[in-house]
């Protein structure tokens, strides 16, 4: 304030105005950015007294009042996130943003960044085919290698989520990721990758309220990720109040600022089978198990191949 020759009567940054510039213009893990687009506002303000002083009649009064202050006393100028748009123009960074709805083909996943924890909404469609596994999002290796062990544990579990055990071939699956400009990577999208696909398949929406985020084998088990802290974050900032995280990262929950774990319900989980129990409108109806021929049976009760 001192340098732009403000006081505090002159302006009143508000927590939504400092909010609205971290988010929008400042991602870093500093504040050097913070302070200069700090002082770029100031600036903005200060022009604004300046030029309201210069339009109203100069008196003998007036011209005192300068010489003893650098910049007269005014209505105070509150910065807001509106304020913020109108003085720094548009944002230079947004957030994803989630439609909190229950759809099929499309699940909330939780991703690591360089500047913080983000969300990524995964999506799947079905298109007639030969069993092609079409993935775009600009994906690194890691994240496809997930994507295909999600395909293997759902194709060798068929039966149990209501699918013939030859679905596949008749069927080619594209899973997107958004924004397709923005390289990702990493396996911490596996069980979302797999409940998108699952959804698919079995026409069962994925719950819009619930975000996740764990490695998956072909076993089905999820394992332990990175980056839990700043993955719960972004799932608070972004009205997200329940997650499906891997139990190992139990451990982790001290380092959760105690505001945010008081508010969100946390499901540790150790299998797809739990994730999927959560994260589904509704619970897949399995096929029934194909009957044993008692034909087939040899006189001394063995089965003949």
């Amino acid at each position: 304030l001192e340098q732009t020759g403000l006081n505090a009567g002159n302006i009143d940054f508000g927590e939504a105005g400092i909010n609205a510039l971290i988010q929008g213009y400042t991602r870093e893990a500093g504040v050097r950015n913070l302070e200069r687009e700090i002082g770029n506002v100031c600036r903005k303000v200060t022009r604004q007294v300046v030029e309201a002083q210069g339009s109203a009649p100069e008196t003998a009064k007036s011209k005192k009042a300068k010489a003893k202050a650098a910049v007269p006393a005014a209505p105070p100028v509150a910065i807001n996130a509106e304020k913020i748009g109108e003085f720094l123009g548009p944002a230079k960074f947004r957030d994803l943003q989630t439609e909190k709805k229950n759809e099929i083909g499309a699940a909330v996943g939780l991703a690591w960044t360089e500047v913080g924890g983000q969300i990524l909404t995964t999506e799947a469609l079905l298109m007639e085919g030969k069993g092609k596994l079409t993935i775009t999002g600009k994906l690194g290796e890691v994240m496809q290698e997930s994507a295909q062990a999600a395909m293997s544990f759902i194709r060798s579990r068929a039966h149990q989520f209501g699918l013939p055990r030859d679905f596949y071939r008749s069927l080619d699956i594209h899973l997107h990721v958004p924004e397709g400009a923005i390289p990702k990577d990493g396996p911490s999208a596996g069980i979302t990758i797999c409940t998108t696909i699952c959804s698919a398949l079995s026409r069962v929406p994925v719950r819009g309220d619930v975000a996740m985020t764990g490695e998956i084998t072909l076993r089905g088990k999820v394992l332990p990720i990175g980056g839990l802290k700043e993955k719960l974050l972004a799932a608070h900032r972004h009205g997200i109040f329940e997650a499906i995280l891997p139990r190992d990262n139990q451990k982790d929950l001290p380092d959760i600022p105690e505001n945010v774990r008081n508010v969100m319900k946390l499901h540790f989980v150790d299998s797809m089978d739990e994730v999927l129990k959560i994260a589904l409108e509704r619970e897949i109806e399995a096929l029934p198990l194909p009957a044993v021929d008692i034909s087939a049976q040899a006189s001394d009760g063995t089965l003949t191949h």
